[in-house]
C-alpha cells in the first residue's frame, strides 16, 4: 500500500512473510545496478535472485537475512551505503571492503559558530553541549569580516574572540576548546585576515562565500592561492554546493585536491543536510588519492550537532574508514596530523 504524509511525501509500504525479510531488505536497499550485478552472479550459478529470496528452481536457498543471501553468493555482507556497483562486489571478493567509520568514532567537531558571529549560543554553551555528547574537543570558527550578513568579525573583534574562547576554557572543564575562524577566501585568493591575525588561531579553516559564479579557471586559481597560505589547515565545504539551491563551484577538482594534498590541507565533509559537501563521490575520490578528511556539522546552535550523523553516512557512502577521518583521533594526535604552522 502507499501512504501520503502531511508533507506530501509518498511512502510505499510492503508487507511480506517473515522468511523473506532478508531478501526484501537486500533488494530494496542500495542501487538497481548493485542488484543487477548480484542477480547476474546468481544466474551464473543457475539460481534466481529476487525480493522473495535466492532460489534454485522452487527451492529456497536463502531468504531470512541479508547475510545469508551474500554468503550463498560467496560474498561477505556488503554495507548498504556501498551498494552502488562501483567496485564493492570486487572488493568483497578480495576481502578488501573497508570497515566503515561509525558515529561513535567521532571525538570532536571542527566547525561551529557562536554568538560572536551568527551562532545562537555562546562558546560555553556549545562546549557544554559537545561535552555531553562525549566529545573531547571542539573548534570555534566564527566568520571573518567579509561575511557581513553573518556578523563577521573584523580584525579587532577576531582577536577579542580568541581571548573569549580562551576564557571559556577556564569555565568548561573536560573538553578542549580551540580558537579558530572560518576565514573567507577573497575573489583574488587572498584571505580575509592578515597573517599576523591568522597565526593567533589554533586552527584556520577557510571557505568561499562570495563571487560563487566565477569561471572555472579563475575559481581554481583562487582556491590554489588560498591553499598555499601557510596558516590554512582546513578547506571548508570545498565545492560550495547547497542541495536543491546552488550548484557546486566551477573549478578543477583534481588540481584543488592535489594542491590540498601537497600543502597538507584537510578537506572538510560538512554534515549540514543542506550541504553534505563534500558529496559521497568526492569523498571517495579524496580517499582514492590517499587524503584524509574531517567531518563537521557547521553548527550554529547545540541542536545542530545532530548533523554529524549525516556527515558520517556520507563518509560511509564514500568508503571511509575510521582511519580516513582525522576527527576520530584524540586531540593531541589530531593536532599532530595537521599541517604544521609557525607561531
Amino acid at each position: 500500500m502507499s501512504v501520503k504524509l502531511q508533507n506530501d511525501l509518498q511512502v510505499d509500504v510492503r508487507l511480506l512473510e517473515r522468511e523473506a525479510y532478508g531478501a526484501a531488505l537486500q533488494y530494496f536497499t542500495g542501487s538497481k545496478e548493485h542488484n543487477v550485478a548480484l542477480r547476474e552472479r546468481a544466474k551464473k550459478r543457475g539460481w534466481k535472485l529476487s525480493e522473495y529470496g535466492l532460489f534454485q528452481g522452487e527451492k529456497a536457498l536463502a531468504r531470512r537475512t541479508e547475510e545469508e543471501i551474500y554468503a550463498k553468493l560467496d560474498l561477505p555482507w556488503i554495507p548498504p551505503e556501498l551498494r552502488e556497483n562501483l567496485g564493492e562486489i570486487e572488493a568483497a571478493e578480495k576481502g578488501e571492503l573497508p570497515k566503515l567509520v561509525e558515529l561513535e568514532n567521532i571525538k570532536g567537531d571542527l566547525q561551529m559558530h557562536s554568538t560572536a558571529s551568527d551562532g545562537r549560543a555562546s562558546v560555553e554553551e556549545m562546549a557544554q553541549a559537545a561535552k555531553q555528547l562525549g566529545y573531547e574537543y571542539i573548534l570555534i570558527t566564527d566568520h571573518s569580516k567579509a561575511v557581513t550578513i553573518a556578523n563577521g568579525l573584523d580584525d579587532k573583534r577576531a582577536v577579542e574572540n580568541i581571548q573569549r574562547i580562551k576564557a571559556a576554557r577556564k569555565k568548561v572543564s573536560g573538553i578542549k576548546i580551540w580558537a579558530g575562524a572560518e576565514v573567507d577566501i577573497m575573489g583574488d585568493g587572498r584571505l580575509d585576515y592578515p597573517d599576523e591575525i591568522l597565526k593567533q588561531f589554533d586552527i584556520v579553516l577557510v571557505s568561499v562565500h562570495s563571487r560563487m559564479n566565477m569561471p572555472g579557471p579563475e575559481m581554481t586559481a583562487r582556491l590554489l592561492k588560498a591553499l598555499a597560505n601557510p596558516y590554512v589547515r582546513i578547506l571548508g565545504h570545498p565545492t560550495g554546493r547547497q542541495i536543491l539551491r546552488r550548484d557546486p563551484f566551477a573549478f578543477d577538482l583534481e588540481k584543488v585536491f592535489a594542491a590540498a594534498k601537497e600543502h597538507a590541507v584537510i578537506l572538510e565533509l560538512n554534515g549540514n543536510p543542506e550541504r553534505l559537501d563534500l558529496c559521497d563521490r568526492h569523498v571517495k575520490l579524496a580517499r582514492d588519492r590517499g587524503m584524509k578528511v574531517i567531518i563537521s556539522t557547521d553548527a550554529h546552535s547545540p541542536e545542530h550537532f545532530e548533523f554529524m550523523r549525516y556527515g558520517v553516512v556520507t563518509a560511509r557512502r564514500g568508503w571511509l574508514s575510521k582511519e580516513d577521518v582525522l576527527n576520530t583521533l584524540p586531540a593531541e594526535k589530531l593536532l599532530a596530523s595537521l599541517r604544521p604552522v609557525k607561531q
